[in-house]
């Protein structure tokens, strides 16, 4: 487990002697208390919903060894996305993510109203970053600055970076978080050609302007202090559920992002935008036709393969605990999240070690009879099974029940499955699927992908028990996280 001294949260800059807000004031807080297991509506304990394995505090060393690097004094975090970005039906907020255990910080609009972005607003401020974030929401659709829902991943985050790089050698690491998803919205309300629209109900279409009026305050505030962004988080994609060109979409917000950040900034460094898998869109009973509609989730990691330049795929989030809709976290799964956001970052941008998820490697499926054989890339082997996650198919599609959340399909369009009889581990990297009958050439082999019509609660409507043996324990909420599967289909040859 991490040790690390708590440093006082530093006072407001830039806001001329006014102090900290109390946290929860300033911010209209919704919900004081709260508990680190589930919301008021959940049902299910942490350990039954699986993070890490167990639900209990492990030790280890950290993921990765090596010396982190940080490029500025302040490090710019910008979270877009829609609901889950913003800590939709997140219930009370936990204490602790009221409270800032180091230097870490956010934009307060003080008395500014915005619209007009004005970044040279004297009511501009940075003060601790707590939740929540700003004032929660007054329904849907609902725009910056009134975006956020409830407990966003952001606090959590920043304290294991800073956790992190403080464990690393660092004397510190500030970052500087910007929270601007809004719930609901495709990529084209959020990306930059998204024009701002007022309907009946609510506004949307802010969260990219808003991105950069908070850079450019950022970076005025921060004075004499170096200042650049770091990474863009994008959680995101339910509703873009079945739009074939999400790739393409991810792809143009990075471009853009890079380009209108770093003209703000004056970095030379390029942004990675960093995506996690959803699975929460739809609970399609077993034998839908539309039950491949979902291929945002198989994109958002295919297009890290493709352009590991650009995007970063850190895996699923089907193994944190889920809200009794199915689609949204409890406020100990936003603070899980946070945190493999934050170890994934650290990894990959403060070590510059390449991420990549728990991932299979396409070329190694193999065919042999009843037998498929898989490698996997392991980012801390060896392979294990989460047996305190319910197994998946238990109640539909009961041929893939013994296949630990592994799918297996021939036959026009994929529509047949096949029995799988057992799963196994083989060394550290590798998976054996038996099935019941010999397995034909251009069958379909998924993990995670398909939805049972019966939710479990606490549980996403897709998932599996495949995961490695990584040690990491998060600053907030000190349980290990382990890396899950990516959800995947690949044909098997």
């Amino acid at each position: 487990m991490l040790v690390v001294a708590l440093f006082a949260a530093c006072g407001p800059i830039g806001s001329e002697g006014t102090q900290a807000p109390t946290p929860g004031a300033e911010q209209g807080q919704s919900g004081a208390g709260g508990t680190p297991s589930m919301g008021a509506a959940g049902t299910m304990s942490m350990a039954a919903a699986g993070a890490g394995g167990s639900g209990q505090e492990v030790t280890g060393p950290l993921p990765l060894a090596g010396t982190p690097t940080s490029s500025w004094d302040f490090t710019g975090i910008i979270g877009t996305g829609q609901s889950l970005s913003v800590g939709a039906q997140a219930g009370n907020i936990t204490p602790k993510a009221m409270t800032q255990p180091f230097n870490n910080l956010k934009l307060s609009l003080g008395t500014a109203t915005v619209p007009p972005f004005n970044s040279d607003d004297p009511a501009l401020s940075l003060v601790p970053l707590v939740e929540p974030i700003r004032p929660t929401d007054p329904g849907y659709p609902s725009a910056y600055p009134r975006n956020l829902d409830g407990e966003s991943p952001h606090t959590a985050m920043s304290a294991a970076i800073t956790a992190l790089a403080k464990a690393g050698g660092l004397s510190d690491f500030v970052s500087i978080h910007t929270v601007v998803g809004e719930s609901g919205q495709p990529m084209t309300v959020i990306n930059k050609t998204a024009t701002e629209m007022v309907t009946a109900t609510g506004t949307m279409g802010r969260a990219y302007a808003a991105s950069l009026f908070e850079a450019r305050a950022i970076k005025r505030l921060a004075g004499d202090k170096s200042y650049g962004v770091g990474a863009i988080f994008l959680t995101h994609g339910e509703s873009d559920a079945g739009n074939t060109n999400y790739t393409n979409a991810m792809l143009q917000l990075w471009t853009d992002y890079n380009a209108d950040l770093k003209a703000i900034t004056g970095q030379t460094q390029d942004i990675p935008l960093f995506t996690s898998q959803q699975h929460g869109i739809y609970l399609y009973a077993a034998g839908q036709a539309d039950r491949n509609i979902d291929v945002s989730t198989t994109l958002e990691w295919k297009a890290s393969l493709d352009h590991p330049e650009a995007i970063v795929c850190t895996g699923p989030k089907y193994q944190y605990p889920y809200f009794t809709d199915f689609l949204h976290l409890v406020p100990l799964g936003y603070e899980l999240m946070g945190e493999k956001y934050a170890e994934v970052f650290y990894q990959h941008v403060l070590l510059g070690h390449p991420w990549k998820p728990l991932q299979p490697l396409a070329e190694s499926v193999t065919r042999s009879g009843r037998v498929i054989t898989v490698d996997f890339d392991v980012p801390v082997p060896p392979l294990a099974w989460d047996d305190v996650l319910p197994k998946p198919h238990l109640a539909d599609l009961t041929e893939w029940a013994q296949g630990r959340g592994f799918e297996l399909r021939t036959g026009a369009a994929g529509s047949t499955p096949l029995t799988i009889e057992s799963v196994e581990l083989l060394d550290q990297d590798t998976v054996q699927i038996t099935c019941t009958t010999d397995v034909p050439a251009g069958a379909t082999l998924g993990y995670a992908a398909t939805s049972d019509g019966a939710a479990i609660s606490g549980v996403s409507p897709r998932w599996g028990q495949l995961k490695d043996s990584d040690p990491f324990v998060g600053e907030f909420t000190q349980m290990a996280q382990a890396n899950y599967a990516v959800a995947f289909e690949l044909p098997v040859p």
